[in-house]
């Protein structure tokens, strides 16, 4: 990100000159690297409280309002737009115009001294009839992608008609158990109830977050996943020998709550504050995809 034009989106809020001083000192705070601190001339400082915010804000400008006119003024078919911070998916009805808003935006963005991530920002085909499209054509099933710590789908229900599925990221949730591994390792000489309280911190916290529709395997997996670390950690805290599986489900149904769907699906939700909504009603199928902003 451009300082210059960061602290100019500030300025359209901010007047307080102090305020504006001190972003300008966190942006220049620069980078330690084997004890040498390298001036940040360029973009945010990784980790600083205040990069989400100021990152958040530099796309509030760039991209939203030009977003919204592009799909006014261009957009032959239908288009939804989803950003969080700097992760953004669009879907459009149409291939053109999905390959025109990319690079549309390539060229927004870097008037703007952005560039889209290179690994990240693909077109894909997505949908309701994504996947008869492409096995008209000889093709495999329909890409996936990821987005905001799920892996998307685009499958079928047990009726068969299209459902889009939503997984857990199956890195992230590695990486969530590896910490947990580690964490329970520095806590072992805690009591079990002290153990177990925390243990059940972590797994409502997990299941919070990936309760949706679809992803039940994912979160029994988690729950199983850390009940066995916990069942291989007891053992070290007093040197009796190995804990039956027994032992630990009555921990387990003790401490570690059972998953279930507190994030129904968006038809479910939007119907209980607004009972005249109909679902799907004017909604075009979405079927190209692109997204992934840096």
């Amino acid at each position: 990100m451009s300082h210059d034009w960061l602290i100019r989106f500030v300025e359209h809020r901010v007047c307080d000159r102090r305020v504006i001083r001190l972003i300008r000192k966190w942006l220049k705070a620069g980078v330690a690297e084997d004890g040498q601190v390298t001036p940040g001339e360029v973009g945010t400082p990784q980790g600083a409280v205040i990069s989400p915010l100021l990152a958040n804000l530099y796309l509030h400008y760039v991209f939203d309002p030009w977003a919204n006119q592009w799909r006014k003024r261009h957009a032959r078919g239908g288009v939804i737009m989803v950003r969080h911070a700097d992760d953004i998916v669009v879907g459009f009805e149409h291939q053109a115009d999905a390959e025109r808003f990319l690079e549309d935006l390539r060229a927004r963005l870097a008037a703007f001294a952005l560039t889209l991530h290179s690994e990240k920002t693909r077109l894909i085909e997505f949908g309701r009839h994504a996947a008869k499209n492409r096995r008209a054509r000889g093709l495999g099933k329909p890409e996936t992608f990821n987005f905001l710590g799920f892996t998307h789908i685009s499958g079928r229900g047990r009726t068969g008609d299209f459902q889009l599925k939503r997984k857990s990221r199956s890195d992230r949730v590695r990486a969530t158990v590896a910490a947990v591994k580690e964490t329970l390792r520095r806590r072992m000489h805690e009591t079990i109830d002290q153990q177990g309280a925390w243990l059940r911190q972590v797994v409502m916290g997990f299941n919070a977050y990936h309760a949706v529709q679809t992803n039940f395997v994912a979160r029994a997996d988690f729950r199983y996943h850390v009940t066995n670390l916990w069942r291989r950690t007891l053992p070290w805290r007093g040197q009796k020998g190995r804990i039956t599986w027994a032992r630990m489900t009555v921990l387990r149904n003790r401490w570690l709550p059972k998953p279930r769907i507190t994030h129904p699906w968006p038809s479910v939700r939007f119907a209980v504050k607004h009972p005249r909504w109909e679902p799907y009603a004017g909604i075009p199928p979405v079927r190209i995809c692109a997204g992934g902003a840096r």
